[in-house]
């Protein structure tokens, strides 16, 4: 019994990273869905930005002042300046160049362009030395062939479309929405706008893959993830406060009232912002920046099938391929994650193994040492005492006690 719970125990804390991501991108799904409603209805993308990144900080900055009170770091000016960039990076010009994008194309078509999110990541991490590369070895090929499948998958369904694949929830929702003109004519705008969205997700999903190196290298030196978080939010309030007063000089755009626009702020800034980044620090601890970001192509999946249910979304079997392709890679990159993870845990147990049998030689030298020095003690204590010898002359007599003092040689 007792060896099935450790079992069981060791099993669980392996998957809490697995269980911990995909769940991530349920919430990202989520957030994706109501942000687009949000924008269609006229909110603005800047103020989104700054309204989500305020509910963010105010969810997150009790928790890390209570539970991280003890073991918080001090703040020195490098770290800080890096919390600065990592605001910048992840709440500025990732979330406003995303939603711009998603603006101006669809959540599927933008969770497809935001897959190219590893092999971006994995890039990076090589460049900067933060992954390790040896072709010979099989790990290192399949993250290699995993990351190029992916981005495969996600340019097929960016660049093929074929026939639409018609469900029945589809066919049931598109049946109560006639277009009319005015519905053809903002279409017609928006197949113009596409190339302008393609261009600012792959803005976006360059600094959302510099966060996520970033974000790592930070919590080498900053480890208290809650007040990292907190500190990131808060700036990137402040900083996209700023850029949305540069931006946006109307004062009825900050108006928001309880509608979808405040359900779009409270729910990308609780769950996509402040639970995400805490959720991904833990993760990256423990697997890297690449592992973390390896299960993003989850997340068209989830937005392809609720966009094709809440927003009566055309999927197409370039889709569906595309799809396909890129779970092929996801757990390609999955498999030589887990291959080198594995890898290190042998060689930690290995150095351990070896620590702990030079321990006995090291105990053994210690205790020749030490007779040596007993020998050596005991000998010279011999030179200086008196040596008692009892000599029995016969078996009549009592014995005789002669004492004899041993002339030490002086030099």
């Amino acid at each position: 019994m007792e060896k099935n719970g450790c079992a069981n125990t060791n099993f669980m804390e392996k998957a809490k990273p697995y269980i911990a991501m995909i769940c991530l991108q349920f919430g990202y799904a989520g957030m994706n869905i109501i942000t687009k409603v949000s924008l269609n209805r006229g909110m603005s993308h800047y103020v989104l930005v700054v309204y989500r990144h305020a509910f963010a900080t105010a969810v997150i900055a009790p928790f890390a002042l209570v539970l991280e009170r003890k073991v918080r770091p001090k703040i020195t000016i490098p770290i800080f300046m890096q919390i600065f960039v990592l605001g910048l990076l992840g709440p500025v010009i990732d979330q406003n160049f995303y939603y711009a994008g998603l603006k101006f194309t669809s959540p599927t078509f933008s969770c497809a362009m935001s897959n190219m999110l590893p092999a971006m990541t994995f890039a990076m991490a090589v460049l900067l030395r933060m992954e390790k590369v040896d072709i010979r070895k099989v790990r290192c090929q399949a993250k290699v062939v995993g990351t190029i499948v992916t981005v495969a998958g996600a340019m097929l369904m960016t660049l093929y479309k074929g026939h639409v694949i018609n469900f029945i929830w589809s066919e049931h929702i598109r049946s109560y929405r006639t277009p009319s003109p005015t519905t053809e004519a903002a279409t017609g705008s928006a197949d113009k706008d596409w190339f302008k969205g393609s261009i600012f997700l792959i803005i976006a999903t360059f600094a959302w893959a510099s966060f996520f190196i970033l974000q790592a290298i930070t919590l080498r030196r900053y480890s208290a993830q809650l007040s990292l978080t907190a500190l990131v939010c808060f700036l990137g309030t402040l900083q996209s406060i700023a850029v949305t007063f540069v931006m946006e000089h109307s004062p009825s755009v900050w108006t928001i009232g309880w509608d979808m626009n405040l359900l779009a702020a409270a729910y990308a800034g609780v769950v996509s912002s402040g639970i995400a980044y805490y959720v991904q620090g833990l993760v990256m601890q423990k697997r890297g920046p690449v592992f973390a970001t390896a299960f993003s192509p989850l997340m068209m999946i989830i937005v392809a099938v609720m966009g094709s249910f809440i927003l009566a979304e055309n999927i197409y079997l370039g889709g569906v391929l595309g799809a396909v392709l890129i779970v092929i890679g996801l757990y390609s990159v999955l498999w030589g994650k887990y291959k080198e993870y594995k890898e290190k845990e042998a060689e930690e147990m290995l150095e351990a193994v070896k620590g702990a049998s030079s321990m006995p030689a090291i105990m053994d030298v210690d205790m020749e040492v030490g007779h040596d020095i007993e020998k050596q003690e005991l000998e010279a204590n011999k030179l200086r005492s008196p040596v008692v010898a009892i000599t029995i002359l016969s078996s009549d007599q009592p014995p005789m006690i002669v004492m004899e003092a041993r002339k030490v040689q002086t030099s």
